[in-house]
């Protein structure tokens, strides 16, 4: 057995222990985590108190398209290895929006166009972050670590995204009762992420790798040159992928056609979903096409073939597709629903960092130890019909709690009655996603962790950003109690496409 090179750093050297490395996971999924935090959180609530329109909320998720579309810009931060300078420069960039919106938070509600230009930007950032800390994350663990590391991965994760209720509870007391101190909050997140950035920066190094093919990206684009499926396929997807822009952009520009057709249900679901499905199975055919092997050592398409050439796997991308639908389809609405039941800033931040840190802590890590115990297979589809349960809650919440004017007292029974939904939510939420985390870590190969992962991340955040967009439409169409019923029933359709998944995991991980 081979001895490693004297001249590699002192911490790739000696690997680190168990704890010292689930507690750099612990920290970096926090750090994952609270952008999210804050663009689900923070945003939409300081927006709706401003009088921005629940339609308008929901557009904001589309700025959520740049998780969708991070695959495209992973293969760079692959190739240039260094990923905790990624994660800190993220880090450093999404504080210096924050505090931009610190000096002037009224122009979120003011009809300015430069913040929404920032809050694109933060999106950008956060899924570059996300890129460089799964990839890191999945280069350091073993396949016997993943249970109890994903647990903490969910736990922080969401640990990260409930620190913007503390910032909700400072933006109200720091404030007024009906004038909520919003530069403060977006100051002391500036803050905060300016600390991740620093602390990233003493993580331990990357576990060392074989070198690339000398000239493999130049080979690929040779090779790529006689294959345009693969161009068509990729094209496809990408136009998928973006379709839900041209809706809010055709009625900005005032284009008649598409105004006429952007609220139709085929234009806004089945049209995106059916390109991305049809250029998905293009890019299955090109996969398994005897020349594909030319590209398999490149940077950029080298993920997709090893992905897609796998068996069955266009089915296990369409269960990462609707796997966490309805979750997706709620969530955006959740915060909104808060506010026009008359909660204030400060309770809805208590809630959140009070009793839904612990209980989203406990379900990760409870999601986490029953994956580990029952497998992969049975952990996706009860754990998956769990997570389903806290969209009852707020269904239920919805109809029984009414619409209150703001600056009026919520009575403590519906108080109760909204607590007892976001508790369920936080516990359910991360028992569902503790299994769906360890799915997309076992079907990822570490030789290209980084580009394969955000491939399957992508997908998954495609249907985050289309339900999200949906769900403000159908907030006003429905009503949020029928809205949250409905998505409900949204958590189902993946079920059917449990037996490919299970073929996948039962053909051995991936190499």
């Amino acid at each position: 057995m081979g001895t490693m090179p004297s001249n590699l750093p002192a911490d790739t050297m000696r690997p680190p222990t168990r704890r010292r490395l689930m507690f750099w996971v612990a920290l970096l999924y926090f750090s994952e985590g609270l952008p999210l935090g804050l663009f689900f959180d923070l945003f939409p609530v300081h927006m709706r108190q401003a009088g921005v329109g629940t339609a308008e909320i929901g557009l904001l998720s589309l700025l959520g398209l740049a998780w969708t579309v991070k695959f495209l810009w992973a293969p760079l931060v692959d190739a240039w290895r260094g990923h905790r300078l990624w994660m800190a420069a993220a880090n450093a960039g999404m504080a210096c929006v924050l505090a931009a919106l610190a000096w002037q938070p009224e122009a979120l509600s003011a009809g300015a166009s430069w913040p929404w230009v920032l809050l694109a930007a933060f999106t950008v950032l956060s899924a570059t972050n996300d890129i460089a800390t799964d990839g890191y994350t999945i280069e350091l663990l073993r396949k016997d670590q993943y249970g109890v590391a994903n647990g903490l991965r969910i736990g922080f994760y969401r640990v990260g995204m409930l620190a913007a209720g503390g910032m909700l509870v400072a933006a109200g007391w720091l404030g007024t009762p009906g004038q909520p101190a919003w530069g403060a909050a977006y100051g002391l997140g500036a803050v905060l992420m300016l600390l991740n950035g620093a602390m990233v920066l003493m993580a331990p190094a990357q576990p060392p790798r074989p070198p690339r093919v000398a000239g493999a990206a130049a080979d690929e684009w040779s090779a790529l040159k006689g294959q345009p499926l693969w161009l068509l396929a990729l094209g496809l997807v990408l136009a998928g992928l973006l379709w839900p822009v041209l809706g809010p952009v055709g009625k900005a520009a005032g284009w008649a056609p598409v105004m006429a057709v952007s609220g139709t249900w085929w234009f806004k679901g089945a049209v995106p979903v059916g390109l991305m499905m049809l250029g998905a199975s293009l890019m299955v055919v090109a996969a398994r096409h005897p020349r594909a092997q030319a590209l398999a050592e490149g940077p950029v398409f080298g993920a997709w073939v090893g992905l897609l050439a796998r068996p069955g796997m266009l089915a296990v991308l369409a269960f990462i597709l609707l796997f966490k639908l309805g979750d997706a389809a709620m969530g955006f609405m959740v915060k909104p629903f808060w506010v026009d039941a008359g909660f204030t800033p400060a309770q809805i931040g208590l809630v959140s960092v009070n009793v839904g840190l612990g209980l989203s802590i406990a379900g990760g890590l409870a999601g986490g130890w029953y994956v580990d115990r029952a497998g992969l297979f049975k952990g996706l589809w009860v754990l998956g019909l769990a997570q389903a349960l806290s969209n009852l809650a707020y269904a239920w919440a919805a109809w029984q709690v009414p619409h209150t004017e703001p600056g009026m007292q919520v009575s403590a029974y519906y108080q109760g009655v909204v607590y007892a939904a976001s508790a369920l939510e936080s516990f359910t939420g991360g028992l569902g996603t503790g299994a769906f985390l360890a799915f997309l870590m076992g079907i990822t190969g570490k030789q290209r962790a980084t580009t394969e992962y955000a491939i399957l991340s992508s997908i998954f955040a495609f249907s985050r950003a289309v339900a999200g967009w949906a769900g403000g439409l159908g907030v006003e169409q429905m009503g949020y109690g029928a809205f949250f019923l409905l998505t409900f029933f949204l958590s189902f359709p993946a079920y059917m496409l449990l037996p490919a998944v299970r073929r996948m995991l039962d053909g051995g991980p991936p190499r």
